[in-house]
């Protein structure tokens, strides 16, 4: 078992000991049922980064206190220095960046997000949140699906999209691809 799966699930369930909030609310809130949520809070189930900002959204916490267990500290800025954003590794498909974690109530989120090219496959791990998404490709090319079109974007292109919208990157070519990642609620 993952040890930080394991220590998310045990703050989530923290969470929901301390607000006396039932197992079947919290599944509700990510729209699984209440056995995948448990093994979530077993350490034995990922969860993704968009439910974890779902929880966290609603109940009044950050995702990065869910995440790391560290609340954010900084009021007025929050520096990133070159390649040392928290590294977050939700899912084998995507290795997130955050470049806000430290901003104490940011309205936004920020990542530098790193997709790995699988040469051959065509499997997408599509994900939703509530909001908007705006991509930039920093290094490499991707190919972005979103609501039933595929887009391919390449070094210095952008998009801004609703990303209430299924969506999900591979990496185009031999080369990851890079970009950074902009959510609003």
């Amino acid at each position: 078992m993952d040890e930080q799966l394991k220590q998310i699930g045990e703050r989530l369930r923290g969470l929901r000991d301390v607000l006396d909030i039932p197992v079947s609310e919290m599944a509700e809130t990510i729209g699984i049922d209440s056995e995948k949520y448990e093994k979530i809070e077993k350490g034995e189930l990922d969860i993704t980064i968009s439910n974890l900002m779902k929880i966290a959204h609603k109940y009044g916490v950050s995702a990065e206190e869910l995440m790391f267990a560290e609340a954010p500290h900084m009021k007025s800025y929050f520096v990133v220095r070159k390649g040392q954003g928290m590294s977050v590794e939700r899912t084998k498909a995507y290795k997130y960046q955050s470049l806000v974690s430290g901003f104490v109530n940011h309205h936004s989120d920020v990542f530098i997000v790193t997709v790995e090219p699988k040469p051959g496959a065509r499997t997408i791990y599509k994900n939703t949140h509530p909001g908007q998404e705006f991509n930039l490709v920093l290094e490499g090319k991707m190919e972005l699906f979103i609501g039933g079109k595929t887009i391919i974007l390449e070094e210095g292109d952008s998009i801004y999209f609703d990303s209430s919208k299924p969506h999900g990157m591979l990496a185009v070519g031999d080369k990851p691809v890079k970009f950074l990642a902009f959510t609003v609620e």
